[in-house]
């Protein structure tokens, strides 16, 4: 099995309605046969048309494996659960986002957000930082395909005490980095009591590349997927969660340059590491973190120097495994299927109650959103890659929330669990005024109240 990246161009749909739909049938007429995908993105909208990049699985037939619920499956929900305030806070992996591009850099985003709701629903991009994993008491740990589908209304989410966590490592040829990763499961297990099963040596392992895409955001193709996921298939019963470590073939001067360019480098590893765990809690329903593995002690010796804060907790690091260690203790079992996710204490789409996100991202948690009518609140001074205008998209009114900073993020939060117009706390406030409405002949005219 396969996986690799694939780059399509959609044309614009006239009046801007049912995205989800349309992306929908462009993916499946586009992508070549046999290709399954796994992760989507829409990089680039003009008038004209959209670019979008779609993570994708193929020999899944070949291999005698069922192809897993399609990404662009939606069930629409039919109320809001409004006895909680639930936040969903997305910093996409690989679009070199000012704040959360780097190593766990939104962490300090997160636990600001987590303070202004019941629960932060957030993804291992926001607060992974090697040997630092600060996810906020009342967050949840999971992975991004995860967060899509809970959002698209097709799983639910339940709060464990802890998981079995399965690790999956690299059988390096320098003994050095597999004896390194062992010792980051050992720490783990004697300082917080994580609960690790097993820990596979994966031999050969699966190969990762890490490339760029035409947008400029970081991409990949990752071959020998089908020993990976014989390991997984062999040790079924045995876990909760997939913690994986392992090489990504990256362009040996990429190491330094990426400490040496002050931020301005969008991190390499990123699409790559995003790939493998779409696909892996696609396939198995199961939450999963990856964290690389450097490729030899030369790269390891490197001394970058004071780097940029936000790559600090790359440069300390040899594993940058203990994150996904920590998050994967708790992340939330993930429940499907119409009667379990029923069930009560199970968080679905029902409970959400807005989304953060980086201005101009639009990929399936966006459109999920859109439809949903749920609130999303894009932050400018989040800079990325993605070039999408999303005042442009049908929103219902009140629904998008433009900000500068996740300052006025947080605030927004608080107005809308405060159950206010955000606009109400703001000033000149511009009066709501009357229009008169001239209804069929011999009907008396009605006013018509604008709001501003």
């Amino acid at each position: 099995m396969l996986l690799l990246e694939q780059e399509i161009d959609l044309p614009a749909r006239k009046d801007s309605r049912r995205l989800l739909e349309h992306f929908r049938r462009g993916a499946a007429e586009l992508l070549p046969e046999g290709l399954v995908p796994v992760r989507f993105v829409v990089t680039a909208s003009e008038t004209s048309g959209h670019h979008c990049e779609v993570g994708a699985i193929s020999g899944l037939a070949e291999v005698g494996r069922s192809a897993p619920p399609s990404v662009f499956e939606f069930t629409r929900r039919t109320v809001e659960n409004t006895s909680q305030f639930n936040v969903v806070l997305l910093v996409p992996t690989g679009i070199g986002a000012e704040i959360g591009g780097h190593a766990g850099d939104a962490a300090p985003v997160a636990r600001v957000l987590a303070a202004g709701c019941d629960t932060l629903i957030t993804h291992p991009n926001v607060v992974n930082a090697s040997d630092i994993n600060e996810i906020p008491g009342n967050g949840l740990y999971v992975e991004g395909s995860v967060i899509c589908r809970l959002l698209m209304g097709t799983l639910g989410l339940e709060r464990v005490r802890s998981n079995r966590v399965l690790v999956v490592i690299d059988a390096h040829e320098d003994e050095f980095f597999v004896n390194a990763a062992v010792n980051s499961v050992n720490a783990a297990r004697a300082s917080y009591g994580l609960r690790c099963p097993k820990i596979i040596e994966l031999d050969p392992p699966v190969k990762l590349r890490a490339r760029y895409a035409s947008s400029g955001a970081a991409a990949g193709r990752i071959e020998a997927f089908d020993g990976l996921c014989a390991g997984l298939d062999e040790h079924r019963e045995q876990y909760d969660a997939v913690a994986l470590s392992s090489v990504i073939d990256v362009p040996h001067e990429y190491h330094m340059e990426y400490f040496r360019s002050e931020g301005k480098m969008i991190n390499p590893w990123g699409g790559v590491e995003a790939m493998l765990t779409h696909a892996i809690s696609s396939l198995y329903n199961v939450p999963s973190a990856h964290a690389p593995m450097l490729e030899s002690r030369e790269i390891a010796n490197m001394d970058p120097g004071i780097v940029d804060p936000r790559m600090a907790a790359e440069a300390v690091s040899t594993t940058f495994l203990q994150c996904t260690l920590k998050g994967l203790q708790r992340s939330p079992r993930i429940v499907t299927g119409h009667d379990a996710i029923q069930r009560p204490n199970v968080i679905t789409a029902e409970d959400v109650s807005c989304l953060v996100i980086p201005d101009g991202c639009l990929g399936l948690p966006t459109l999920a959103c859109l439809e949903q009518g749920m609130p999303v609140i894009a932050v400018r001074e989040n800079r990325n890659v993605m070039r999408n205008d999303l005042t442009a998209l049908p929103w219902a009114p009140g629904q998008l929330h433009v900000v500068e900073n996740y300052w006025e993020a947080a605030g927004i939060i608080a107005a809308l669990r405060a159950g206010i117009t955000p606009e109400s706390v703001r000033r000149p406030f511009p009066a709501a005024i009357a229009e008169k409405k001239s209804l069929r002949p011999g009907i008396t005219a009605s006013r018509a109240y604008t709001m501003p």
